[in-house]
């Protein structure tokens, strides 16, 4: 059995800017051996976010058109050339299966924030 993490306070979890968006496309990071970027429609703006997922998946482009959750309040990053603006939150790496990505259960509008 996987321990529970430290409990946390509450304010931090209210500081952490988590919304729905759609991802708009993928495209391949030719230095990287896993990375991809993401170009993702958060309604009102838009973001480019990179994922590690490359070796996770035969088809990294089947998740076009999908939403899926995504922190949009990190600092960004610069990582092979390009630059990181947020997170994607998917299920399962952490615990070494294939991941899945968080999703609402029906569509919502692009920038709606989960909490």
């Amino acid at each position: 059995m996987v321990e529970i993490k430290p409990a946390i306070d509450m304010e931090l979890i209210e500081r952490v800017d988590i919304r729905v968006g759609t991802i708009v496309s993928v495209d391949d990071i030719v230095k990287s051996d896993k990375m991809v970027k993401l170009s993702v429609d958060f309604g009102d703006f838009m973001r480019s976010i990179l994922v590690g997922m490359k070796k996770e998946r035969e088809n990294v482009k089947e998740i076009e058109g999908k939403q899926a959750l995504f922190i949009v309040n990190l600092e960004p990053r610069k990582m092979f050339g390009e630059i990181s603006e947020g997170m994607l939150f998917d299920i399962g790496y952490a615990d070494g299966i294939t991941p899945v990505l968080a999703q609402p259960e029906k569509p919502v509008p692009n920038g709606t924030r989960a909490g």
